[in-house]
This record gives structure tokens, sequence and C-alpha cells, in this order.
């Protein structure tokens, strides 16, 4: 099978592979200090002196990140399989093999993206569920 990364016809900047590469990562851990970052400076006054009640805010400022930040995970997964859909001879992910450093990069890009994605979703749903100050005990 020739490989089509090099193929002129085709070509993709490599800003956009690493973009779809390295994306969701970044997201995720933006989105895990930020947390951390927010619970502090939302809770600390008030679990220190025995309440469990958040600044004002608090919520809805974790609430914007974790939406700019799945979406820019999103994002990342879908030009990573754009990137992939143009680099890549395979007419489905099942037979795709990636002979090229172009098309490994754009490959990888969307397995991380839809693994970290989910994994975004899932830092998530404790914010639903629990109240603010209590997840930081």
């Amino acid at each position: 099978m020739a490989s089509s990364s090099h193929n002129p016809q085709h070509p993709v900047p490599s800003r956009q592979l690493w973009f779809g590469f390295t994306g969701s990562a970044a997201s995720w851990i933006v989105l895990s200090a930020g947390y951390v970052l927010i619970t502090w400076w939302a809770c600390v006054e008030n679990t220190q002196l025995g309440g469990g009640t958040p600044r004002p805010g608090a919520v809805l400022l974790y609430s914007s990140a974790a939406v700019l930040l799945i979406g820019l995970a999103v994002a990342a997964g879908l030009i990573s399989y754009r990137n992939w859909r143009r680099l890549s001879d395979a007419p489905t992910l099942g037979e795709a093999e990636s002979p090229g450093r172009r098309e490994f990069m754009a490959l990888l890009g969307v397995f991380v993206s839809f693994t970290l994605g989910i994994g975004l979703i899932w830092l998530t749903i404790p914010l639903l569920i629990l109240k603010l100050c209590v997840r930081a005990r």
C-alpha cells in the first residue's frame, strides 16, 4: 500500500496535525488544573469555617470552562478525523494503517480526542450531581 502522506494533492498543515494531536490532551490538563484552582478559590474559606456554600459564580465558571474545553476537544477530534481522511486511503477506521508520520499523527489524534473527550465528560459529571464544596472535602 502506497503512503498518501506525501501526496501533494492533499496537503495538511503541520499546525492542524499538532492541534488535532495535542488539543484534547491540553484541554484535559487545563480543565483538571482549572477545577482544582476554581474549587480552592470558591470553597477554601467556607470549608475551613465548616460551611459548604461556594462563592457566587463559581458553578458558572466551572460550567463555562467545561463547555469551552469539551468543545475544544471535539474540534481537535474533528480536525484529526478530517486530516486522517485527507491523508489515508483506508475507507474506514477499522482498516486504517499509518505508514507515515503525518498519517499516524492524524489517526492517533482521532483516538486521543475520543478517549480524552470521554474523560472530560466524566470529569464534569460530579459537578452535576454534587455540590461544589462537598466535592472538595
